[in-house]
């Protein structure tokens, strides 16, 4: 039973197992240790096993043995070429005529040679040949006539001389007789020597013909010139002028093309323009400017001619020969005649005036050091002369007598001068300086603008930022950051006086702007500064008062300087921002108890619509403050439909500032602008002039609905938010008792206020798709059938075809890496055979080297014992 068992087995064995698992068990008899079998967890029913078993040793040997037919192939010809092709174009083609191909085949080389050879040879083009020749080469003309060689015969050779260079000699040596004595014996042959005579003998014959030739054709030539000139003067025939006229007339004119190429040949061409400079050059070129400037300045106001300062050039003769002596003064004298004397004197006077035109800062100087000269003189001549004393007095008195009269007519020509010259010393003294000095302190800043129109103050504003440019030295910059703080200060206090300069704060604003550009940072800082000294001083007033006051004039001219320094569309901004808020508490906490608080607060309002001019920001304060101004204006205070918030109040004093009962003021008012500076002169004004303030504060108050009618108009709540100022215009404003001027005013506001359309859109819920209900019915999936993924739709296709790719690019990148294995393999046994073979050859070398030194040796023994 048991061996039955065993053959069932056995049998069974071999039928089980078909295709891989077959050869596999062919391998195992062999090698068992080549198999891998790939084992499976669980046994699923309906999956085909691909690789259940595997042979890599067999695998790795076919990849082997095919990489060794195909790449190693491809790998020892690499650098081989044993394949002729024929590559000339239509070669084997029947269907195209000889000569299409001839024409395709002349094309495609002009095609390859048009190509320039030479990427930076921009002068490069085809190149024409004929016969072989190029026709540049043709056209130069470089071929080099021989004088003596006719131009027939030219670069021949002579029949002797070819035979003599190039048939080898051995014909020459061997010269046979005339062909009359052919059966004759041959005579003796003729030497080299006398060969090469009989040649010379020929080309002197040859040349010397030529010459003859050449000169009997230069005669010819010259007589048929000379007859010819003589008869063209029988030939030629004068054309009338008639003639001439006409055919001047019919010459065409020239083409516009002719006239715009002639027109472009006379054009200038561009030439290279200087660089920009920088910031930093151009300021030291300004700096130069107003120093050289500054020093012209000085020197007029001192006097000094600038003509007389410059060298004036010495006499030169017609004989000098320049040889280069210098002379500290030129002590010859010009040659003139006077009534037939010459004349010195003169002379010696233009010499005065040249010594009277040098510099004035030294004048004083110059007569201290003349009479110290003259007394060293004096006294020069009284130790050196002491023998010669009586016989020189004479002399001298003469001397002393003519210096009295030189000294008297310089003080007289000193003092006509200084007389001409005051007037301009005055001039330039009260001329502006061109350099100044950066203030250090604000004392100095404003001594330095005192007393100066506003042209010269901006003049020295200009001159300072100039002259103390950051880029000119280390400190400047610090040094302008502070004529900013100064520069604020002293608008601040033209603000503060009884009469307000505005007209120089206006033209003040430039340079505050130009060096808040180069500032920023230093700028923000000191406007920041004083909104929070303004903002805290408020804080102080309300808590020991209860209320506050409108600030003063330069308060409200640092916040309009605020808008023009830095941007007010930003939604945050490091100063608008503290003084957007600084106004706003303005409108709500400072009591309306004067007209002027009406007028400051309605600058406020003007400049609340100039920063939100860009940015559209909705402000309650204006709107509100706007209303209890009409408030005010109103002859009943019967607030009905309208709420008044703070700082009005429905009762109470201080109600009536804007009302105007008087007839004659309110027919003779005329709308005008409010100015600033008319705060300050309100107490001065008589009744008539305060009735007129008050009729333009409510125009302008008109004027201001309109604007923020139009300004806010795309809010979905203007009405709702205009409502209480409409129902003010509408129902309590006495229109009829206003004059004509303040009736358009009123009514431009009214229909801006009623010709806007209500923006509003019901509120909508969100659409949604519905969410469905929650149901348990259960989700049929469709079964796989044999493990395999179902592709139906298209997004399932591509990614199937992304996995084939990524498993193709897998395997690809295996094989190419196999491959270079494979190469870099064969490379290093190549290495190794080429290293094995020297290492062999060496060692034959050595032996037969040693070999034969042992020869060598063996022999010396040898004789040496013989």
């Amino acid at each position: 039973m048991g061996k039955a068992a065993k053959r069932k087995r056995k049998a069974s064995a071999p039928s089980a197992g078909k295709g891989p698992v077959k050869s596999a068990m062919a391998m195992v008899k062999s090698n068992p240790f080549e198999v891998k079998v790939n084992r499976q967890k669980f046994d699923i029913l309906g999956r085909k096993t691909k690789n259940d078993v595997g042979l890599p040793g067999v695998s790795r040997s076919k990849a082997i043995k095919k990489r060794t037919q195909t790449l190693l192939k491809e790998y020892k010809e690499r650098e081989k070429t044993n394949v002729f092709k024929d590559k000339r174009f239509g070669e084997y083609n029947t269907k195209i005529s000889p000569e299409e191909k001839m024409i395709r085949r002349f094309a495609l080389e002009r095609q390859q040679n048009f190509g320039k050879k030479n990427i930076y040879n921009l002068n490069e083009d085809e190149e024409l040949t004929h016969y072989g020749q190029s026709l540049a080469e043709i056209e130069k003309l470089n071929d080099l006539i021989d004088s003596d060689s006719d131009t027939e015969e030219r670069g021949t050779l002579s029949a002797e001389l070819t035979a003599a260079h190039f048939g080898g000699g051995g014909g020459l040596l061997r010269k046979k007789a005339s062909s009359g004595q052919q059966d004759e014996e041959e005579e003796k042959p003729k030497s080299r020597k006398e060969l090469i005579e009989e040649m010379i003998a020929k080309s002197k014959q040859e040349k010397q013909e030529r010459q003859t030739r050449r000169e009997n054709a230069l005669e010819l030539t010259e007589k048929l010139d000379k007859d010819w000139k003589e008869i063209q003067t029988l030939i030629v025939r004068k054309t009338p002028k008639s003639e001439r006229k006409d055919k001047e007339v019919e010459k065409p004119k020239p083409d516009e093309y002719d006239m715009i190429v002639r027109e472009l040949g006379f054009e200038m061409k561009a030439k290279p323009s200087e660089r920009m400079k920088t910031e930093e050059e151009l300021a030291k070129e300004e700096q130069a400017r107003l120093q050289k400037l500054e020093a012209d300045r000085l020197r007029r106001m001192h006097g000094i001619d600038e003509q007389a300062t410059k060298k004036k050039p010495s006499h030169i003769s017609a004989d000098d020969l320049a040889d280069g002596f210098i002379l500290d003064k030129d002590d010859r004298c010009l040659l003139s005649y006077k009534d037939g004397k010459m004349n010195i004197e003169n002379e010696e006077e233009e010499e005065k005036d040249e010594e009277k035109g040098e510099e004035g800062e030294t004048e004083d100087e110059n007569e201290e050091e003349s009479e110290e000269a003259s007394a060293n003189e004096d006294e020069d001549i009284a130790a050196d002369s002491h023998s010669d004393l009586e016989s020189d007095l004479e002399s001298e008195e003469e001397a002393a007598g003519n210096k009295e009269q030189k000294k008297q007519e310089i003080n007289e020509n000193e003092s006509a001068d200084v007389k001409e010259i005051d007037p301009n010393m005055e001039a330039d003294k009260s001329e502006l300086p061109y350099t100044f000095v950066a203030p250090e302190s604000y004392e100095t800043f404003k001594s330095l603008l005192a007393g100066r129109t506003i042209e010269q103050q901006l003049t020295i504003l200009e001159r300072i930022q100039k002259c103390n440019h950051p880029s000119l030295a280390a400190g400047n910059k610090a040094k302008l950051e502070k004529l900013f703080g100064f520069l604020l200060e002293y608008i601040g206090e033209l603000a503060t006086l009884d009469l307000p300069e505005l007209r120089t704060i206006d033209q003040l604003v430039l340079p505050l702007y130009n060096l808040c550009q180069m500032f920023p940072e230093a700028a923000s800082d000191s406007i920041k500064f004083i909104l929070r000294d303004a903002a805290h001083d408020m804080e102080e007033v309300i808590e020991v008062k209860g209320r506050a006051t409108f600030p003063g004039l330069d308060t409200l001219i640092y916040l309009k300087i605020t808008s023009l320094l830095f941007p007010t569309s930003d939604f945050w901004h490091p100063v608008v921002t503290p003084a957007f808020i600084y106004m706003s508490q303005l409108l709500t906490k400072c009591r309306i108890t004067t007209l002027q608080d009406i007028i400051k607060g309605l600058f406020v309002c003007c400049l609340f619509l100039e920063y939100v001019s860009l940015s559209r920001r909705f402000v309650p304060e204006l709107i509100n403050f706007l209303l209890g101004v009409l408030h005010l204006s109103l002859p009943k205070k019967q607030a009905q439909g309208y709420t008044v918030v703070h700082p009005f109040a429905l009762m109470g004093k201080n109600l009536e500032l804007l009302l105007v009962c008087d007839k004659e003021d309110l027919e003779s008012w005329q709308k005008r602008n409010l100015p600033l500076s008319i705060v300050t002169r309100l107490k001065e004004a008589s009744r008539t002039e305060t009735n007129h303030i008050r009729l333009s504060c409510l125009a302008l108050c008109f004027d201001l609905i309109k604007k923020c009618a139009a300004l806010y108009e795309t809010l979905p709540s203007f009405h709702e938010i205009m409502h209480p100022v409409r129902v003010l215009l509408t129902q309590h404003v006495p229109v009829n008792e206003y004059p004509e001027q303040m009736q358009e005013w009123y009514r431009g506001a009214l229909k801006e206020l009623e010709n806007k359309v209500k923006h509003y859109t019901p509120l909508i819920c969100e659409k949604r798709k519905p969410v469905p209900l929650k149901q348990y019915t259960p989700k049929i999936v469709k079964v796989l059938e044999f493990g395999r993924k179902q592709g139906g739709s298209k997004e399932q296709e591509r990614k199937q075809l992304i996995r084939r790719h990524k498993r193709e690019l897998k395997g690809a990148i295996r094989e190419i890496r196999k491959d270079n294995q494979f190469l870099a393999r064969q490379r290093l046994s190549e290495i190794m055979e080429r290293d094995s073979a020297r290492k062999r050859k060496v060692k034959e070398l050595l032996g037969s080297l040693a070999t034969q030194e042992g020869e060598w040796k063996a022999m010396k023994r040898k004789k040496g014992n013989n």
